[in-house]
């Protein structure tokens, strides 16, 4: 059996010997204390993980340590331990590429439950408080559709701010999928276990807005027979995602301020204050330099949210997805509609990949049921689809093509066979190559 190497970057003799004594029933533990040694290492070695420690260094030396080795191995995963360690720390350390974040001193168990829950090492059995058995390094999940390098990087996003107690704002046009993100970060963090609330802040006029979001006492008003939690109570222990934020009012932003501030909550009618613990984020299909500039959105808001930021690109941008994204909804229809559809010809997928899809994921999933409720055959052709479905794929005027669809689209209509597709694009099998690499289109061909 191989055995995992880790290496330990800290200068306290103590430590090392701590992180190694509690290293060694699962790995090689290795010592070392500069960052020139872990080059040196890094030259013909290539370690399972790596631990950096701050509590002798510093936080900006231990974050610049991180930095140096990601530009000596992008792939290693770096473990963050630090000795003053703060919600700002964390934030940092995922952005300059850490995998994870631990305080010291801890203990074997705490140790532990970082490394399982990295996938590290096998978890022994379920514990209540972990975070769920089904995470594992490389954020296989299967609400999560696409291995393109747009797909592959959200997921890694992902999977860096779930281990934070971090705000985090998820950015991207109607249809992206950003209610599915801020699920995936809740099920994938340590408050998994915690309840899920969704706040839709478009649909919530000033009006109903205290009473919907901080609750409200018995006979605080008319109609209040009885004690009522609010949408910040109900998420106590878990998550909160207030979807579409940047329609929320001025007046209801200010109180949604208020209430991340304190992480308190006053009922309507009530007469003491009620503690929160809770994580927020928050989702908007307004981009970031409109809401940081705009009169219409808080400043002081805007940073508070943004702590972490996703950004989930339109689907136009990553069309090397699309062919997965219709595999899973045909699979998704054939099982909810009683359907025995093979698939799409190849007409039908360059239809699919050409078409710029404004309605993103949305869109293409809708477009696909409707294909279902006709009753296609088996392989779905150009004749299944519906005249309104035909006129709107088949627009021309509107699509920009680019040498990338060129290239998915020869791949498609050829099966994925790299010498086909460089004679239908006229090129050799040289020049295809670096297209797909430049593209990076080459994980699908076989």
């Amino acid at each position: 059996m191989v055995v995992q190497t880790v290496l330990i970057l800290e200068n306290d003799p103590a430590l090392r010997g701590c992180l190694s004594l509690a290293l060694q029933k699962h790995f090689n533990p290795i010592e070392i204390t500069s960052e020139r040694a872990a080059a040196q290492f890094f030259l013909n070695n290539t370690p399972t993980l790596m631990i950096v420690g701050s509590c002798d260094m510093g936080c900006g030396a231990c974050l610049r340590s991180i930095e140096q080795v990601r530009q000596l191995n992008q792939k290693v995963p770096v473990i963050l331990l630090a000795k003053n360690g703060s919600e700002d720390l964390a934030v940092a350390a995922f952005r300059a590429g850490a995998a994870d974040y631990m305080r010291c001193p801890f203990t074997d168990m705490q140790l532990n439950e970082v490394l399982q829950r990295n996938g590290w090492i096998a978890r022994a059995r379920p514990r209540a408080t972990s975070v769920p058995p089904g995470l594992d390094p490389h954020f296989e999940d299967h609400k999560m559709i696409g291995s393109g390098p747009v797909a592959l990087q959200i997921r890694d996003s992902i999977r860096k701010v779930a281990v934070s107690n971090a705000n985090v704002l998820i950015t991207g046009e109607t249809g992206t999928g950003k209610e599915l993100v801020a699920e995936l970060i809740h099920r994938h963090s340590a408050r998994w276990h915690g309840p899920f609330v969704c706040v839709n802040c478009a649909a919530i006029p000033d009006t109903l807005l205290e009473s919907e979001l901080f609750g409200y006492e018995r006979g605080a008003f008319t109609g209040a027979l009885r004690r009522q939690e609010g949408k910040l109570r109900l998420a106590n222990g878990g998550t909160i995602f207030f979807d579409e934020i940047g329609d929320m009012s001025l007046q209801g932003q200010a109180k949604i301020l208020r209430a991340i501030e304190t992480r308190q909550v006053l009922r309507l009618g009530g007469t003491a204050g009620v503690t929160l613990d809770i994580r927020i984020l928050a989702a908007t299909n307004r981009n970031e330099a409109s809401l940081s500039n705009d009169g219409g959105f808080r400043k002081d808001l805007y940073f508070r949210l943004n702590v972490a930021h996703i950004h989930l690109p339109p689907l136009r941008d990553r069309k090397v997805d699309i062919p997965e994204l219709l595999d899973f909804y045909r699979e998704h229809f054939n099982k909810l509609l009683k359907c025995d559809v093979h698939g799409f010809s190849h007409e039908v997928l360059q239809l699919f990949v050409h078409y710029p899809w404004p309605g993103n994921v949305r869109e293409l999933k809708n477009t696909v049921e409707a294909l279902f409720l006709n009753s296609p055959a088996t392989l779905v052709g150009v004749e299944d689809l519906s005249d309104q479905v035909r006129s709107r794929l088949s627009v021309r005027d509107s699509v920009t093509y680019t040498e990338s669809d060129r290239v998915l689209s020869a791949l498609l209509s050829t099966n994925w066979n790299k010498s086909r597709a460089a004679e239908k694009l006229h090129w050799s099998r040289m020049t295809l190559y670096r297209k797909l690499a430049k593209y990076h289109l080459g994980n699908k061909a076989s």
